[in-house]
């Protein structure tokens, strides 16, 4: 899809209408962690943060990239067999063994799950053929997000030399990485079964996410612990339409003060009904009409702000540089991103409000040569 540059006044001038709900001012908890931030899931405003933009190790947390990018690299359900070197790893394991064969689903199940730093290894090879190339996939990426605190050595979070980032950053990522519809159905599971082994058989792996059964609506993200970081816990929780992500590093008390910064950060954030704009249109070619007439599939989207204004929320069409007659109302045209001060929120698709038919094309007046050609062809056909 490429951006639609014809488009009307109304879908790139702030425009929106936020209706707020909810009461505001509960204080904040005192925390164990290092550092700790809670954001909005849908803005990615912080809401509350302790040395947020602190570098520190991350261990495990770590592999919310690595399962990013295997799932982002495709083909996870294709069979192969794990690279022996890879998964001779210390720390926590999937179970891996020499001569397995496994899918990338697999891999990220007991990446997201038990946190196995073989399977982190394993996908890293997989993808880029080495850990070292593996790491300057993670940190491209994390340039692309705008990770200013980050900078990754190893898939696991094993530590390696300058490997870490801050709470803030993992926060942002966390959020990257739920935006993808598989990574947030894997890390919200207690419990799942997979295959994998010579010859791969079902086997249960179990989250090492306990959060998820302590507290309400939470469902995700990642646990870690090593020496060097201590405790590291990424979660994500959804309450009443408010979804927001906490994260805190080296914290010995992870689970109860995420519970805690829930409590508060759920009273000082509000649910904002954002109204799209209904005036849209595009060109469009080859038809009866110059514009076509475009609308969204819904009238509002909701969004967890803690002090966003209407300001703050612009719209883009995502479409062809020209549609193309015919188009029938109903027709998906495209797609509207709804943008927080620049970071998307959402993105809601668009449909053609009106039908526009093709031109009927006149038949051109034959030419001398071609009359004579066919009083030619109809002499031979008697």
């Amino acid at each position: 899809m490429k951006w639609l540059v014809s488009i009307s006044a109304a879908a790139v001038i702030a425009a929106a209408a936020v209706c707020p709900s909810g009461a505001l001012g509960a204080e904040y908890p005192q925390v164990s962690a290092r550092a700790a931030v809670v954001i909005s899931a849908d803005t990615g405003e912080i809401v509350h943060g302790v040395n947020a933009s602190e570098k520190l190790p991350m261990a495990s947390t770590t592999k919310i990239m690595t399962t990013l990018l295997c799932l982002e690299s495709g083909g996870l359900y294709e069979e192969f067999t794990v690279d022996s070197d890879a998964i001779k790893v210390e720390g926590s394991s999937m179970g891996l063994q020499e001569g397995d064969t496994v899918t990338k689903y697999a891999l990220c199940c007991g990446m997201l799950l038990p946190s196995g730093n073989d399977a982190a290894n394993a996908a890293a090879v997989r993808i880029a053929g080495s850990i070292e190339a593996f790491a300057e996939m993670m940190n491209d990426r994390a340039r692309q997000m705008g990770l200013s605190r980050t900078y990754f050595v190893t898939p696991s979070g094993l530590e390696g030399e300058g490997h870490g980032s801050s709470a803030a950053d993992m926060a942002l990522l966390a959020r990257e990485a739920l935006r993808n519809d598989i990574f947030r159905s894997i890390c919200s599971q207690s419990s799942m079964k997979v295959k994998f082994g010579s010859p791969p058989y079902d086997r249960w792996l179990r989250n090492t996410n306990k959060l998820l059964g302590m507290y309400d609506g939470v469902y995700g993200v990642k646990t870690g612990f090593t020496d060097e970081a201590g405790r590291c816990l990424v979660s994500a929780c959804e309450r009443e339409g408010k979804d927001l992500i906490c994260v805190t590093l080296s914290d010995s008390n992870d689970w109860n003060d995420h519970m805690a910064l829930y409590d508060s950060s759920f009273e000082n954030v509000r649910l904002a009904e954002i109204c799209l704009p209904q005036d849209i249109s595009a060109d469009i070619v080859g038809g009866n009409a110059e514009r076509l007439r475009i609308v969204p599939e819904k009238d509002t989207v909701s969004v967890t702000t803690l002090a966003g204004s209407e300001e703050d929320f612009t719209f883009t069409v995502m479409s062809s540089p020209f549609l193309y007659a015919p188009v029938n109302e109903g027709d998906k045209v495209g797609s509207l991103s709804v943008s927080f001060l620049g970071r998307e929120v959402e993105r809601v698709d668009l449909f053609a409000a009106e039908n526009v038919s093709a031109k009927a094309v006149k038949p051109r007046n034959k030419s001398l040569f071609q009359k004579i050609m066919d009083k030619i062809g109809s002499f031979f056909s008697h």
